[in-house]
């Protein structure tokens, strides 16, 4: 008999917290935020509540209105080779670029986190949205968002080719006839697409995962497509039950298309969980913190997300429907972010500010304020439900916010049989339910019988 189908859950780490005032408050750090022994306290924390992973979101630019938030700079792989050493299990997964790296040199920046990790590594693939990054690589403009996507999906065939170049029994170690390797088993890529072109061969081994584990994030018509055929893992967006599960069955029938086991695809949306030990309590505390927001740094946010000026309307005017027409809907719209908010506006008609506090505990993903027994009941019925196979838990401050959800929330879930009480594996395919892949260089295997 199979075992029971187990969530995944992430830390997606954001300095002070993903809700945009978290700085302001007194139970954050924003003065610890280039402490790397700050960072290795939360992977503890993460790995003693045996989360899958810790995730981090980055990008080539100076994004933060710092005048109104912190700005958290440090560079993710680095920072995770760094957890990687105060932590044995916990999966490490950190964002980078396809249009700002070349892909030998991000080929081998996630090798060696996974060599490094024991096979812990994840790849969270972006093509990056801001034009703000176009000037700090020399460039005069930002590839538009369909010329970004046909490098991606160059760039991502350009890297897997090369983590596979080698097979898996290349490295002999033969002391005694003085051979380290077999060169007829490590071989050229010879890749050449329209945008890149890279030989080959890499320059290290296949990584313990046999390559480290594929994440997207993307939810627009293009991201989807994109995820359908190359993501093991997406991170989404949702408010509403109903759109995951729409979201959840197209990826899901993507991944067929391809070819893909559909399994093999974990989706994995945001929540945002301010908890208390009662629902009230809760409700008061993500007051608390909508409270100290900055309007002006809201705005700017909401104009990052979406690409549409509100600068017209007093903070409590309406926000106009029509602003957000053509949005589309989840399973078809050019711009994921975009939708979501769009709904917002649909169905809840908020002022600016009403819109503003949405938006400010995360970015658009999920804000759930509740009891523990209320964040459990809601990650169990996206899971059951066929929206979800697990989250990425995006506490509103850290580390607190991050502390309580694994003292309180978590062991819910493992009294309810739907998450693990000990790790069963090492690597972060291990944690995922994913299988090694295999290499393309590897000989077919001999049939039996």
């Amino acid at each position: 008999m199979s075992a029971p189908r187990q969530l995944s859950l992430n830390a997606f780490i954001y300095p002070s917290g993903h809700h945009e005032a978290a700085w302001r408050h007194p139970d954050s750090r924003p003065d610890r935020i280039y402490d790397v022994t700050y960072y290795q306290e939360i992977g503890r924390t993460a790995e003693a509540a045996k989360l899958d992973a810790v995730f981090f979101a980055d990008g080539p630019a100076l994004r933060t209105d710092v005048r109104h938030n912190a700005a958290p700079g440090l560079e993710p792989i680095t920072l995770l080779t760094a957890i990687a050493a105060a932590t044995t299990h916990l999966g490490l997964i950190a964002t980078a670029s396809t249009t700002y790296y070349e892909p030998y040199n991000l080929a081998r920046l996630f090798s060696s986190l996974d060599h490094i990790s024991g096979g812990r590594a994840g790849w969270n693939i972006v093509t990056t949205g801001t034009d703000l990054a176009a000037a700090n690589f020399g460039l005069d403009r930002h590839p538009d968002h369909a010329e970004r996507y046909a490098r991606a999906r160059e760039f991502v065939d350009a890297v897997v080719a090369l983590w596979d170049s080698w097979e898996d029994d290349a490295i002999l170690l033969d002391r005694a006839a003085g051979v380290y390797a077999d060169p007829d088993k490590i071989h050229p890529i010879d890749f050449v697409g329209e945008h890149l072109s890279v030989r080959g061969p890499f320059n290290a081994a296949r990584t313990p995962q046999g390559h480290p584990v594929l994440v997207q994030a993307g939810a627009s018509n293009e991201g989807r497509a994109f995820a359908g055929k190359y993501a093991e893992a997406i991170f989404t967006a949702h408010q509403r039950l109903s759109d995951a599960q729409a979201f959840y069955a197209d990826i899901k029938a993507k991944a067929a298309e391809f070819g893909r086991d559909a399994s093999e695809v974990k989706i994995l949306p945001g929540i945002s969980p301010f908890i208390a030990d009662t629902e009230a309590a809760a409700l008061r505390l993500e007051r608390e913190f909508n409270e100290l927001t900055v309007p002006e740094y809201g705005i700017k946010q909401l104009e990052s997300l979406t690409g549409t000026s509100l600068r017209a309307l007093a903070l409590d005017e309406p926000v106009p429907v029509e602003t957000f027409a053509g949005a589309g809907d989840v399973t078809d719209n050019a711009r994921s972010r975009l939708q979501v908010v769009a709904g917002i506006v649909e169905r809840e008609r908020p002022t600016l500010r009403g819109l503003l506090h949405r938006l400010a505990g995360a970015r658009g993903h999920r804000v759930f304020a509740g009891t523990p027994e209320q964040i459990a009941d809601t990650i169990e019925e996206w899971f059951t439900q066929g929206a979800a196979d697990g989250f990425n838990v995006m506490p509103p401050y850290y580390p607190g916010g991050l502390e309580v959800f694994a003292e309180t929330v978590v062991p819910i879930l493992q009294e309810r049989g739907l998450f693990r009480t000990e790790y069963t594996g090492t690597t972060l395919r291990d944690h995922f339910g994913l299988a090694r892949p295999r290499g393309r260089f590897a000989p077919e295997p001999v049939s039996v019988g």
